[in-house]
């Protein structure tokens, strides 16, 4: 199994920063992938953006040139920077981990909320 656990979240006003963490346990080494998605209520969960083990990431194209997605080697850490803020990223968002052995695991999410 995998544990995912998010930290970072929090009110900050538009155009303010912050930085996700996600910290994965347990059965981690065939981890190849990781990614951050937000949900907001009402609304599908969405994809964010994603890395591999090999390096290569990849937005959605409402964060692109705002947010960066980054990991360490060993694919246990996983942050997200998000600059230039607006109401509308308002969410929870979730770590989302995937692994050979195990399929798709989820964080319990961190909620972020962009207001004046």
């Amino acid at each position: 199994q995998v544990q995912l656990a998010e930290s970072g979240g929090g009110l900050v006003p538009p155009g303010g920063s912050l930085r996700l963490s996600c910290e994965a346990s347990g059965n981690i080494e065939s981890i190849y992938m990781m990614t951050w998605h937000r949900q907001v209520p009402g609304r599908q969960r969405e994809l964010v953006a994603m890395v591999s083990n090999v390096g290569s990431t990849d937005y959605a194209d409402f964060v692109k040139g705002r947010f960066t997605i980054s990991s360490n080697n060993a694919m246990s850490r996983v942050n997200l920077q998000m600059r230039d803020l607006r109401p509308e990223d308002t969410a929870v968002y979730y770590c989302n981990a995937f692994s050979t052995q195990h399929g798709a695991s989820w964080g319990q999410g961190t909620p972020v909320t962009v207001s004046s």
